[in-house]
């Protein structure tokens, strides 16, 4: 199961990398447009505001992978990180839309569950 759970957590790990990518990188660019479904003009006025919500995503990631590094002593860590990254998908299914819930909260769920029962 622990194997199960460390996968998980790395999968989760590796999403909030590839948001920070998208929030920071990609967000007025086609790419990042198209996956927000955003206009090109309200890109470019909250570019810093999504480069911002990246960071914080990519501390997310650097902290599941501290959890990760430490290995069993990590699981008060990794507990908290996707205590974090839950609460954080809920708020944003219900603040900005139900595809949020499915994308960030449930695979954070189902690492937690893995990991707690690991």
């Amino acid at each position: 199961m622990t194997t199960l759970a460390n996968i998980a957590v790395t999968f989760v790990a590796l999403l909030h990398v590839y948001f920070l990518v998208l929030e920071m990188f990609f967000w007025d660019k086609p790419l990042g447009i198209r996956t927000f479904r955003l206009t090109p003009e309200f890109a470019q006025a909250s570019k810093a505001l999504a480069a911002n919500q990246g960071l914080y995503n990519g501390f997310l990631a650097a902290g599941l992978l501290w959890g990760l590094s430490m290995g069993a002593t990590g699981t008060a860590v990794l507990t908290f990180f996707l205590s974090c990254v839950i609460v954080a998908g809920l708020y944003g299914a219900y603040s900005v839309g139900r595809k949020i819930l499915w994308v960030q909260a449930v695979p954070a769920l189902i690492a937690l569950g893995l990991l707690l029962l690991s």
